[in-house]
């Protein structure tokens, strides 16, 4: 995988410049809500590792309805609706959801499972991949930018 891929919509492009710090299969209860699917791919670039040609096209709302001052927010093309990113308040990441944001398999695949709680009655991912009830734990959340 190269370090660099791009992404976004006709009005508004984003392109990542470095590697990802993280790329997990999340099963959290707000990915499901936002996305409609069941799990959803996640990649965490630092915040300053994607680019945005077109920062005032976009809409931000907050990324968890239950928690609406929360550190990030879903951004959106004003003019089309895509999803663009997740832009965190913090300036410490950008996240792209490769499948919704014009990502593609640009990015590798997940190499993890994230927030997994037996609790939903979800079987456990037997695929070979770690499982983890929240972040890997050596993960390790960078400087604002």
């Amino acid at each position: 995988m190269s370090d660099t891929s791009s992404g976004g919509c006709d009005h508004i492009h984003t392109k990542t410049t470095h590697a990802p710090i993280d790329n997990h299969t999340c099963h959290c209860s707000v990915c499901k809500s936002v996305t409609g699917q069941p799990t959803t791919h996640v990649v965490f670039f630092k915040h300053g590792d994607v680019v945005v040609d077109n920062e005032a096209g976009l809409n931000r709302q907050p990324f968890n309805a239950s928690n609406p001052e929360g550190p990030l927010e879903l951004c959106t093309c004003a003019t089309c609706g895509t999803p663009i990113m997740l832009d965190d308040k913090q300036h410490r990441i950008r996240v792209i959801v490769p499948n919704l944001m014009g990502y593609g398999d640009q990015i590798e695949a997940a190499s993890y499972h994230a927030f997994y709680d037996p609790a939903t009655g979800v079987p456990k991912p037997s695929d070979g991949r770690p499982v983890h009830a929240a972040l890997r734990p050596d993960f390790v959340w960078p400087d604002p930018s």
